[in-house]
């Protein structure tokens, strides 16, 4: 349970329903935008995955799936998918993609361990999943810019496109990214916390792409976690706006160029998962029978928020939030759906 932060003299731009026409709007338009940027086909994708495949994304190591048994299937256990960094990769293998083309999908989640439920976190998340198969020669921090960059301006023309259809919104987004690693920001801002250090940095930078995410820093902790065996820690990132109306960094996007045999296996040692070596989805990507690829996933309902500037996700998804929230947003006139 937490307190919503109310901004001060914060009103709604659209009304209910002309929310719901822009989220559809954005929806509809972002998708193109993006697999324009990107050279993305839309594919279908599945809401849960057997426990025992290894393709359920692992998070921060520590938060429960939802699971559940079905009698039709031997009883096997399933889990709804907290992302799918991975199924994605294994679905460019069976469609057979090739180097420079990708895909992208709805990816609805259930994150039921959420710490806090506040103005940008919700129990679910829906994001667009985008996954792409690159060469050898692509894995380096100039291909990552260069796909952070392109991503980014799929945000800054979907935003100009969304003002125009509704001139009651007046969003000013910049298309102008800094990229700064983890290890920087933490001798830039040493005696702050990692959420600290990314408020200071986003006062004078819109647009930042913070890179390394999950490596080790210096001072022996971490910027944020982030599970061993998708993204190469070295390779990898958020993007984060300042958003300005609820003043705080603002991530949209989590991505990176994923691990090689040789990444996945030092990154699982360096945590203690070695024992996932024996799951289906780890043994074929250490083996190399899996593509070397780039993929990430952008938040829907943060996009439409950052867009549409919304003061809390509720606003633009249908969630679930204790009393104190639903009453303070109901004296502040934010409704929640």
């Amino acid at each position: 349970m937490s307190h919503p932060y109310i901004p001060a003299g914060y009103k709604a731009r659209l009304n209910v329903y002309e929310t719901q026409r822009a989220i559809e709007f954005i929806k509809q338009v972002f998708p193109k935008n993006l697999s324009a940027a990107l050279n993305l086909k839309r594919v279908s994708a599945p809401l849960f995955v057997r426990s025992d495949t290894g393709l359920n994304d692992d998070l921060n190591g520590v938060e429960r799936a939802v699971a559940f048994d079905v009698p039709a299937v031997g009883n096997a256990e399933f889990q709804v998918v907290h992302s799918l960094a991975k199924w994605k990769r294994w679905a460019l293998k069976k469609y057979d993609f090739f180097p420079g083309k990708g895909l992208y999908t709805d990816m609805n989640a259930i994150r039921r361990d959420e710490e806090v439920l506040d103005n940008i976190h919700s129990v679910y998340v829906d994001q667009w999943d985008w996954e792409k198969v690159i060469t050898a020669e692509d894995r380096n921090a100039e291909y990552l810019k260069d796909t952070v960059r392109r991503i980014v301006s799929a945000i800054s023309v979907t935003c100009e496109e969304l003002k125009w259809e509704f001139p009651a919104l007046d969003t000013r987004l910049s298309s102008d990214v800094t990229f700064v690693t983890s290890q920087e920001l933490e001798d830039m801002y040493p005696d702050l916390s990692p959420s600290r250090r990314e408020y200071e940095f986003t006062r004078t930078h819109d647009v930042v792409f913070i890179m390394q995410i999950g490596k080790k820093l210096r001072s022996g902790g971490m910027h944020d976690g982030r599970a061993p065996d998708y993204d190469d820690w070295e390779l990898n990132g958020d993007i984060i706006y300042r958003n300005a109306v609820l003043d705080r960094p603002f991530e949209v996007s989590s991505m990176g160029i994923r691990v090689d045999p040789e990444s996945l296996v030092r990154q699982l040692r360096e945590r203690g998962c070695e024992s996932r070596l024996s799951l289906p989805f780890h043994k074929a990507l250490a083996a190399g029978e899996l593509p070397l690829t780039i993929g990430g996933g952008i938040g829907q309902s943060r996009l439409c928020m950052l867009l549409m500037g919304c003061a809390h996700i509720g606003e633009v998804q249908s969630g679930v939030w204790d009393e104190e929230t639903v009453e303070d947003c109901r004296a502040a006139g934010i409704t929640l759906l």
